[in-house]
């Protein structure tokens, strides 16, 4: 069972954990940088209460990671990243939530951080994660004709696609 230290996140993020106590899955403390691991359908509100209440201004990165072949196993093959910042503070935090493999899933946050709408088009472009609720979910690194997400462990090392036509991009 993970391991939740209740202290820890209430020193570090006063009232966060009362707000989501039944959603909070796990904590680690790294060098002083919290992370905290959520059930996917937090993520949201979570970010949402750590910017409106706890002065989390900036989002710093959205990343995804496919743990397929990652020993020890892990709760769920995909998982979402998010790392945030307090200038005000001078704090890191660093929010994980675990996707299925089947229909990776999770609430887009890009309109309560602006930067969040090219890091979800990257996951999503890289890996396939969805965003609900993200307005412009289109490939951002790999050419439009791209077949695949190629970050994911089960795309072939030798996936070699030409592209067939250049095009000029439209609508970034």
């Amino acid at each position: 069972m993970p391991e939740i230290d209740t202290n820890l996140i209430e020193n570090k993020l006063p009232g966060f954990l009362k707000e989501f106590s039944t959603e909070i899955v796990s904590t680690q403390d790294y060098r002083g940088d919290l992370t905290v691991v959520l059930s996917s359908g937090a993520v949201r509100k979570a970010i949402a209460f750590l910017k409106m209440h706890l002065k989390f201004e900036v989002l710093m990165d959205v990343f995804a990671m496919d743990y397929s072949k990652f020993e020890p196993g892990t709760p769920e093959r995909f998982a979402v990243i998010y790392n945030l910042f307090s200038l005000s503070k001078k704090r890191r935090v660093r929010l994980k939530v675990f996707l299925k493999e089947e229909n990776p899933e999770v609430d887009s946050v890009y309109d309560l951080y602006a930067s969040a709408n090219w890091f979800e088009r990257e996951a999503w472009d890289l890996f396939g994660i969805q965003f609900k609720g993200h307005p412009h979910l289109t490939r951002i690194l790999c050419h439009n004709e791209f077949e695949g997400h190629p970050l994911r462990k089960d795309y072939p090392s030798d996936g070699y696609q030409q592209l067939r036509r250049a095009s000029p991009s439209v609508g970034l």
